[in-house]
């Protein structure tokens, strides 16, 4: 159980915007504290596409979506954010100065704002209906990829037809001993270049191909997996020696409680004021994909953009009574 916290603004979500929103609101004096429901900062670029190259980001031509975040990391760090990863934010509770914020890992956080940075809300994997599959989970079965380094000299069965299943192979295979790719058809979903690389990596050697075929089995002991079992649709098995099995088969995503805070919500998405970001319920924000009015652009620099605006729109919620001097950050530095 964790101990009760006390901050100025709680930012729901540590995806790109939702660490940006820690910038700006350092940047104008106000502490944040973040809840993720995964178990690393990032969201969406860290989990499905952290080799993945962004090119709309303002000052890099081209950046890989890993890489942003570890900018995004160091730019809010300064401003000394606290993470609660790997939890959810279970309920809002208005105060008489703020909320009180309660998450899933047993934290309490009293805070003067919220700012809902959820993206598509939070989202956990897709898992395959496995047999003994929790035992495994964690050990030596995983639905994202750390760090490209744990697999050096594996071998592995990754099993997915869309971006994630087919770019984490091509990254991985210059690393593994041997990678098996399964999937149930011979057509994909992930970019086209991306399916040709796969191809030219499979016609090199580099990667068996195991088409077309499910995932059916498993095969080890306490949690070590020694082989995986895959079947066509004809029934007929085959046995894959593996160290590991990355099942890549996309994401679910749930706004989760957010409704039951008051907040309006309309087709998966929260209504907005586009100038500061309010929601229906004062004192509360929502920033990024899951903020929507009219004519909105999603992207991540639109987000950017929502960020500065709610943490101008918090500041007099944090110091009421105290004129906002805006100063341009060239001016003004960072600690």
């Amino acid at each position: 159980m964790e101990k009760a916290h006390k901050t100025d603004v709680v930012i729901i979500g540590a995806g790109p915007v939702g660490l940006f929103a820690v910038f700006e609101c350092g940047m104008l004096k106000m502490k944040c504290h973040v809840i993720d429901s995964l178990e690393q900062t990032g969201g969406q670029c860290t989990a499905l596409y952290p080799e993945k190259p962004i090119f709309d980001i303002p000052g890099y031509p081209r950046i890989d979506a890993g890489a942003l975040i570890e900018r995004l990391e160091e730019q809010a760090k300064p401003f000394h954010p606290v993470y609660h990863l790997n939890q959810q934010a279970t309920d809002v509770w208005q105060r008489d100065q703020g909320f009180e914020v309660a998450t899933s890992g047993g934290a309490t956080i009293l805070c003067r704002a919220v700012i809902i940075a959820g993206g598509a809300g939070s989202f956990g994997p897709n898992k395959p209906p496995l047999k003994d599959l929790a035992e495994y989970e964690g050990k030596s079965i995983f639905y994202m990829v750390k760090s490209r380094q744990d697999f050096l000299d594996k071998t592995l069965v990754i099993a997915g037809g869309g971006d994630s299943a087919v770019d984490w192979a091509i990254s991985l295979a210059e690393l593994a001993k041997k990678i098996y790719f399964v999937h149930r058809r011979d057509k994909f979903r992930a970019a086209p270049e991306s399916v040709d690389k796969l191809h030219k990596l499979a016609g090199a050697g580099k990667i068996e191909m195991v088409i077309p075929y499910q995932l059916h089995g498993l095969k080890g002991e306490c949690g070590k997996l020694e082989a995986v079992t895959v079947a066509d649709l004809d029934g007929k098995e085959k046995t894959l020696a593996a160290d590991v099995l990355l099942p890549f088969f996309g994401i679910t995503p749930q706004l989760g409680p957010v409704e039951k805070w008051g907040v309006k919500v309309d087709q998966h998405h929260i209504p907005v004021d586009p100038s500061t970001g309010a929601t229906n319920v004062p004192g509360i924000f929502a920033v990024g994909d899951i903020a929507t009015y009219p004519k909105k652009l999603k992207l991540i620099l639109t987000g950017f953009a929502e960020a500065a605006q709610a943490a101008h729109a918090i500041h007099p919620l944090v110091f009421p009574g105290e004129a906002l001097h805006f100063v341009y950050s060239t001016t003004k530095g960072v600690p």
